[in-house]
């Protein structure tokens, strides 16, 4: 099976609601490669790579993400797959 590549910016009560961590464990959990981090504007920008449906298991995570979370609404692009990643962690804020 062929290997995707997504990049998503999730909006809303995003931040300070564990997101990131709870994306992290997530992903891992699927067993995708990646990163999640914070940016400056209050959302939550995520690389992932894996199987699409197991990508595809991650966005449908992050419409809600953790119980704090008030996701409204998850930029979906699709990109070429680079098989850069090795496992998927959380990154520092940009």
């Amino acid at each position: 099976m062929a290997t995707a590549r997504v990049h998503l910016i999730i909006h809303g009560r995003v931040q300070g609601v564990a997101f990131r961590y709870s994306a992290e464990d997530q992903a891992n959990r699927i067993g995708i490669g990646g990163w999640v981090r914070n940016l400056h504007n209050g959302t939550v920008e995520i690389i992932a790579e894996g199987q699409r449906s197991e990508l595809e298991e991650l966005i449908k995570w992050c419409g809600h993400g953790p119980s704090l979370a008030r996701v409204t609404d998850v930029e979906i692009e699709w990109l070429e797959p680079t098989n850069e990643f090795e496992r998927f962690y959380s990154a520092r804020t940009q």
